[in-house]
C-alpha cells in the first residue's frame, strides 16, 4: 500500500478526472492502480527483482489476472458495474491518469496499445465456464473468421 499522503493525492486525481470524464466508476481507478502494482511486482519477480516500464498489453494481462485473482467469478460483473467492458476502456483510464501525472508514460506509449488486444469481458467469464462451454466462444470466433 502507498502512504496516506499518496493515497489522498490519488483520490484527488480521481475526483479531478471524474469532473471531466464520468464514464468509469471511481472504484475502477483504484482497481487499475492496484492492478498496475500487481503487474509491476510480477514483472520484477520474473526480471531478477528489477522493475521496468509496463507496456499496454502487459498491463491489460495484469488487469485481467488481478481481477480474476481478487474477484473470481464476480470479476466480469464488477468490471461491467464499473463500466470496464473492453481493453480500450482500461487504456482510456490509463491516459486519464497520465494526464493527471499519476501514471508515467514513455514516448512510445499510445492509446492504441490498448485497442482490442483481447476480449476483456470474455477473458473474465471463460475461466469459470464448464470446459465444454469454454471452447464454444473460440469455435464461434473461428467460424466467424471463415465466414467474413
Amino acid at each position: 500500500m502507498f502512504p496516506r499522503m499518496q493515497a489522498m493525492q490519488f483520490e484527488q486525481s480521481v475526483v479531478s478526472i471524474l469532473k471531466r470524464d464520468k464514464r468509469f466508476d471511481p472504484h475502477a481507478y483504484f482497481f487499475l492502480k492496484d492492478a498496475l502494482d500487481f503487474t509491476l511486482k510480477r514483472i520484477a519477480e520474473s526480471n531478477g527483482g528489477q522493475a521496468r516500464h509496463v507496456s499496454g498489453p502487459e498491463l491489460l494481462e495484469g488487469c485481467r489476472d488481478y481481477a480474476l485473482e481478487q474477484f473470481g467469478p464476480m470479476a466480469s460483473t464488477l468490471m461491467t458495474e464499473w463500466s470496464i467492458r473492453k481493453c480500450q476502456d482500461l487504456g482510456d483510464m490509463v491516459f486519464n491518469l497520465i494526464e493527471e501525472q499519476v501514471f508515467g508514460k514513455q514516448e512510445s506509449d499510445k492509446k492504441e496499445d490498448f485497442s482490442e488486444v483481447f476480449d476483456f469481458e470474455a477473458s473474465l467469464i471463460v475461466p469459470f465456464l464448464p470446459k465444454s462451454r469454454a471452447a464454444a466462444p473460440q469455435q464461434a470466433r473461428r467460424s466467424q473468421r471463415v465466414v467474413s
